[in-house]
């Protein structure tokens, strides 16, 4: 038998209540407290007292007894939280619907897009006021992103083609991301650079002196990471032919060569067709227009640029070739391929809803 001091009034549940308070109780993460309340309920229902209740539950006797009587009282609304008091609302629903639709559908006389403090003289509200309405219908006037869709015809029969190989790569061979990483700056600032200080972050001039540019051909093996990668000073199909010779020198002959590369008229010249008639076991696919995005090598391009060329410093071209052989070198002692996650179909099916969210009717 339960010991403890008995309730004043029974608590009966009502059963029609028991699956919605079940179902409450389970609530882990959204609506904790009224999960915790749901729980108090069952318990008292079940005739235990409030001390060993707030005990099993790990709160006081007075939080069992609110809510044990909140619902003797009302039933389950009376578990649900009362309306707050606070200051009334002071900008009405038209007023909202007023700045909403001048951010969205005209510009002022003056700009491009609408500032907080621009709509706020218009509106009559404060900016801070402005800015709470943005935020809560997720506005940012001064933001642009930018997209270039492809207009390839075959766009998705390069897709499914490209991303197959990243989901499985073909068994003896190698597929190779390929690409130019072209006019790349040799630049030395004008100013010596002051050095990283506590509190004090490195600073350089903003002006540069050029010494030079070279363009660095890279291909990216999917599997392992590595990359194949050579300068040079120019990038026609006459350097783009020698590097496709570098490619097959340094590939195993047992080994098929799949090709992943740009459409780039130094790709597709005849020196280039003539060469890869030559070679067949080289095998070509051309990425959609306007879709650098599906070729790998584009992201280890990224990384060089981050880590190598943006804070550089190469006061010659020679230099400037140095230093991209050092990191070419020092990214294959440790290579580290890239995850390919993506399907083509969830590929295609994402390009679909942007279009389907962009398109305008009637065009």
């Amino acid at each position: 038998m339960a010991l403890g001091r008995p309730h004043a009034a029974p608590l009966v549940l009502r059963e029609e209540d028991r699956p919605e308070l079940l179902r409450w109780s389970k609530r882990t993460k959204s609506s904790n407290g009224l999960a915790q309340r749901a729980r108090i309920v069952l318990r008292c229902a079940e005739g235990e007292p409030s001390s060993h209740v707030a005990s099993q539950l790990g709160v006081t006797n007075q939080t069992v007894g609110k809510w044990r009587s909140r619902y003797i009282a009302r039933g389950l609304g009376g578990l649900l939280d009362e309306p707050r008091s606070g200051a009334p609302r002071q900008v009405s629903d038209e007023q909202v619907e007023t700045v909403l639709t001048k951010t969205l559908e005209t510009m002022p006389r003056d700009a491009t897009h609408w500032s907080t403090r621009a709509m706020a003289k218009t509106s009559g509200l404060s900016h801070t006021t402005v800015r709470r309405i943005w935020s809560a219908f997720g506005l940012q006037p001064h933001r642009v992103e930018h997209f270039k869709l492809s207009n390839d015809p075959q766009f998705i029969e390069k897709v499914r083609d490209i991303v197959g190989l990243y989901l499985d790569p073909p068994e003896r061979a190698l597929v190779l991301c390929a690409d130019e990483k072209s006019q790349i700056q040799a630049l030395d600032r004008t100013q010596p650079i002051l050095p990283l200080r506590p509190g004090i972050a490195e600073r350089s001039s903003h002006d540069y002196r050029r010494h030079g540019t070279t363009s660095l051909f890279a291909a990216l093996d999917i599997v392992s990471g590595k990359v194949i990668g050579e300068t040079h000073r120019r990038h026609r199909s006459v350097e783009f032919r020698k590097f496709l010779g570098r490619i097959d020198a340094e590939v195993p002959a047992d080994l098929e060569v799949h090709l992943i590369i740009d459409n780039y008229g130094t790709h597709k010249t005849p020196l280039i067709r003539r060469w890869l008639a030559r070679h067949p076991r080289f095998h070509v696919h051309f990425t959609p227009t306007y879709s650098s995005w599906i070729n790998q090598v584009e992201r280890w391009f990224a990384g060089l640029t981050e880590k190598q060329l943006r804070r550089g410093t190469h006061r010659s071209t020679r230099e400037l070739e140095d230093a991209i052989r050092v990191y070419l070198a020092t990214s294959n002692e440790h290579p580290k391929p890239f995850v390919w996650l993506k399907t083509a179909d969830e590929i295609l099916a994402s390009v679909r809803r942007f279009c389907e969210r962009t398109s305008v009717p009637g065009h």
